[in-house]
This record gives C-alpha cells, structure tokens and sequence, in this order.
C-alpha cells in the first residue's frame, strides 16, 4: 500500500514538473487563456493541443465572428481558453469563443474608459433591439439606438462591420449596452462643423428633402438640414408645401443665411429664377386692364394673380358698383378667371390695386344719363330709417328721400308716417353724387313749393285775413291765402294794448286781420301782427283826419274816420 502511494506521489511532482516547465513557475492555468496548436480537423469540430499532451476538442464556429467562417489548417497557432485540464473523458475543456470574450472585455474596457469607438457587427434580434458581436464579446443595441432617425427595416444594416459607442459595461454580469447612434450624432457633428466652414450666403447647392411641414421643408445638404421656408420656395402663392415638394425629392437651392452659432440654415429656391416684380410698373401700368386667375379669398377682398409670383389685391369696395357689405366669396370664386383693372402699383412694398367694378358698366354714370337732376323717378321703399327712406332705382341702385323732403308743410318725423317698406313711391331727382355714390331724392318736389306762392303775393307791409287754427299761450297760429298756408302771431303782437294782448281773447276758426311784417324765403317763415297792424291804421287816420296837436282826441279822429267810411259804403 505505501509502496503505491509512494508511486502516486512520485507520478504528481513529474507532472508538477513538467507543468512549471511549461507553463513556467507553476502558476495556476486553468481559467486562464493559453496557446494551443491546431492537431486536427474532424468535420465541423477542430482538435487542440494545449501542451502537457493534453487535447480539446472546439466546435469550428467558435474559430470565427459570430455568423461567419474563417480558414483553420492543422499546425496553426491559436488562444483558447483552458477551463479544466481533464474531463471525465480525459480530454481538455478549452473554449475558443471564451478566449476571444476575455480578449474581447480587455480591449472594450480600455475603450469604454478613453470613450473610443469599437468595431461590431448586428447579428440578430431581440426584445427591445439587436444583438451585436464586438469580436467576441455580445452586446445589447436598443432600437432606439440604432440611427438618428426611427428605422423600419434593419437588414440593410445586420451582418456588416461598423463602429459603435460602447453606453455600459458590466464584466461580472457579463452586460454590455452600445450606441449606433451616439457614433452617427458624433459624425453629423463633425459633418455639420466642416460644412458650416465651407457654406456662404449665395451658394448654390443639391440637397434632398427629408421633411415636409405646414410652414417649410427640411433640405438635406450632405449632413447637414437647412430650412426650406414656404415663402422662399416660389415666386407665386403657395398654400401648402407639397404644392412643389415631396420628401425624397432632390432639388437646388440657395443659401439665404448661415447663423454659425445656432447652425441654423435658411434656404430658398425662387432666389434662383428671376423676380416677376422686377420692373412691374412698366409691365402693369395703371388703368390698363388684364386677365387673371383668384388664388385666395378674404374677409377684405380677394387676390388674383396675374402671372406665376405676382398677385394683385381687389378690395371688397372696388369688387361691384352696387353690392356694399357683401363678402367677396359671393362675388367671385376660388381659381375664377376675372377682368381687372390696375389702379395702383407699388413696387417697393409689391403691392398691385386692382379693380373689378371698374371694367363694368357704371351704373351711376348710365342712371346720371337717363334721369339727370329735376327728373322724375319711381321705385319701392327698401327701407325706412331714423333720417329718411330708401327708394329702389334703376340700374340696381338706391336713392334716398331724407325727411325734410317729404312734406311742404309737416315735419318729416310726421310725414314718414304715411311710408312703409313695399310702397311704390314717386320721386324728383334733386341731387347725384357719383363720387360718394349717392342719390338724393324728394317726394314733396313733386307738387309747387306753397311758400313760393305765397312769398310771391304776400310781400312785407301787406294786410292779409288770417283764420285761427289753434290758441296757444305764447301766441296764435293761423293761416291764410288760398293754400291756407300757416302763420303764426306772437303774443306781443296781439294788440297794440298791453292789456289787450291776450290769446285767449280768441278762438279757433275767428278771422283776424294782420299786418305781414317780414317774409323768410330761407326759413320758410311769414311773421304777421295784429299790433303793427293797429299802429300802421292809426298813423293813417291821424294823417287824413286831424293830429292831436289840433285839440281832437283818437276817439274822435277814428269816430269821424269811421263815418266816412260808411258814407262811402251807402254811396
């Protein structure tokens, strides 16, 4: 028995041995990684020797980047890692991918550390992204990671070489997190500052349109976007970028300005073709008249182009002669083609007035023509107002009869009375207004002014007989000629008495006699008085009869006055 154990412990220290004159200073070697020699090849498994007569047997997809081959021959040199000198089957457990892993987490760490790039290739997918080889070692790629923008398919990308920035690494769990994105920001960067460097305000360049939205398009120019502002993408209206534009597209543009530090680019295509306005008041002189196409309809008018980038506005007031306060979508149309005339340009501010009214007949120059002022016309009342009513003429126009030309002799808050909407009405034309586009018109023209009558035949210092017609306190009204035309005779005018100066000496319907003693053609007034009257026959009695002065009394100048008026009378 100890004859055996001696020669067991014999046979350990030789191997002991020779394991130090191996491996030298016999320090452990498994879990390490050691060189071995390729000894065989046997189908799709390769034979190792790793010294000390010792051999493992590696699958040959171990000896190549995961998803790909590479050449092995017998006597070739490799690393392989030794996990257990001997198994059950006296065969060394060696790994080659584990050799590669090891070699793998060395040089990640030392990049991780200095934040430099590593080489790696998609090799398959998982839950939330892919999975990557970094020449050994298996890192997680979230989809989020993968470029700048989201990608739908990511074939093209698997099974490829590139670099990746290595986000996380945990050696003892054995994770690792990578970014392709961080690597692609990275090159944009450098791309973008090496552009910027090079871009100049001017210049001409291609570039591809890779977003489309309400107010521009963003263009693409090789790492860099500019923005393809609405306004700068024609000379011509545009409501909608996908107008001219669709993503994908290659188009040339300029460069309009460059701002270096918020590396933000604006960009325009129609600086490449010539401007429209160049010249344009030449091209579209005032009052000439052209054809053109509505583009666009407001709440103030509507603008017609009249070629590609230049449109004109129609205000609402210069789109119908007739039609006041109406939108202008009830006048014209969207892409209507319309007649207008230019009434003014101004190049500076690229603004173009144009007239719609102006190339159609004017129906207030045709209306002037057909019933000039004094004329006689006859519509229905459109309207009734606070001021006046709205008579419906010809020529679709309108003409108005204010209330003090409704009535001779009553006011117009009384004579509107007799209106309603409907009426046909007749009228004198009195006025035509055809810059402020007005008609005015009167009903009581169309008999004789009464006050002309009676100014003519009444003259001031007459004696007219003058019927009451109402008692007041402040006088009497009263009316007289043949058109019983009304008066009015104050209170201090009554009698030529004090006394005797009192309205309710009299009552409606007694016929007075008074003296006219002013005639008003601009008021319409006649001013009558009994008092002047009284004075004006006394004068002339004391004349013919007598004076005071000769000792008769007033009595007796009137008495004798009297009696000889009624001898004339008998005789």
């Amino acid at each position: 028995m100890s004859t055996n154990t001696s020669a067991n412990t014999a046979l350990r220290d030789e191997f002991a041995a020779l394991l130090d004159e191996s491996f030298g200073g016999g320090e452990a070697i498994e879990g390490t990684v050691v060189k071995g020699t390729i000894v065989g090849v046997e189908n799709d498994v390769i034979v190792v020797d790793v010294g000390l007569k010792a051999e493992g047997r590696i699958p040959v997809a171990e000896f190549g980047p995961v998803g790909s081959r590479q050449s092995l021959n017998v006597g070739d040199t490799v690393e392989v890692f030794l996990e257990r000198m001997e198994n059950a089957m006296g065969e060394a457990v060696i790994s080659r991918e584990r050799a590669r892993r090891e070699e793998a987490w060395d040089r990640l760490e030392d990049a991780a550390g200095d934040s430099s790039r590593v080489e790696g290739i998609i090799f398959g997918r998982v839950k939330g992204g892919f999975t990557v080889d970094l020449d050994g070692a298996v890192a997680f790629l979230p989809g989020s990671q993968v470029d700048i923008r989201p990608v739908r398919d990511v074939t093209p990308l698997m099974g490829i070489t590139q670099p990746f920035q290595i986000l996380k690494m945990d050696r003892r769990r054995g994770n690792i997190v990578v970014s392709r994105r961080a690597v692609l920001e990275e090159t944009r960067a450098e791309q973008r500052t090496e552009l910027l460097s090079n871009l100049h305000e001017g210049q001409v360049l291609d570039g591809v349109v890779k977003n489309i939205t309400d107010y521009g398009a963003f263009v693409d120019l090789g790492g860099i976007d500019g923005l393809l502002h609405v306004t700068d993408m024609s000379w011509r209206r545009i409501n909608h970028p996908t107008e001219v534009l669709s993503i994908g597209q290659t188009v040339k543009v300029q460069v309009i300005k460059v701002n270096p530090e918020s590396q933000r680019i604006s960009l325009g295509m129609k600086q490449l073709e010539a401007d429209p306005w160049d010249g344009i008041d030449l091209k579209y002189p005032v009052r000439a008249t052209f054809t053109g196409r509505v583009t666009n309809i407001t709440e103030y008018g509507a603008f017609v182009e009249l070629e590609p980038g230049v449109e004109g506005l129609v205000h609402v007031s210069e789109m119908s002669w007739t039609k006041k306060n109406v939108h202008p979508g009830k006048i014209v149309s969207q892409s209507q083609e319309v007649e207008v005339m230019v009434l003014d340009v101004d190049p500076s501010k690229r603004r173009i007035s144009l007239g719609l009214k102006q190339v159609q007949e004017n129906p207030w120059e045709s209306f002037s023509a057909q019933y000039p002022v004094g004329s006689t016309v006859e519509g229905q009342v459109k309207n009734i107002t606070e001021f006046g009513l709205f008579i419906g003429l010809d020529h679709d126009l309108d003409g108005m009869i204010h209330l003090s030309d409704l009535d001779w002799n009553r006011s117009g808050d009384e004579a509107i009375k007799d209106f309603k909407k409907g009426d046909t009405v007749k009228a004198i034309v009195l006025d035509i207004d055809m810059e402020k586009e007005r008609i005015g018109l009167g009903v009581k023209q169309l008999g004789g002014d009464p006050f002309a009558g009676v100014s003519s035949s009444t003259k001031k210092g007459s004696i007219v007989t003058c019927i009451i017609s109402a008692v007041t306190d402040n006088g009497l009204e009263v009316k007289f000629g043949d058109s019983d035309f009304p008066g009015f005779i104050r209170r201090s005018d009554l009698a030529r008495d004090r006394g005797d100066q009192r309205p309710d000496r009299f009552a409606v319907g007694d016929k007075v006699d008074a003296l006219v003693t002013n005639v008003d053609k601009s008021s319409r007034r006649i001013t009558l008085s009994i008092k002047s009257l009284e004075i004006e026959e006394e004068k002339k009695a004391v004349a013919q009869y007598g004076s005071a002065d000769a000792g008769a009394s007033l009595g007796d100048i009137l008495g004798a006055a009297m009696d000889k008026a009624r001898r004339e009378a008998n005789d």
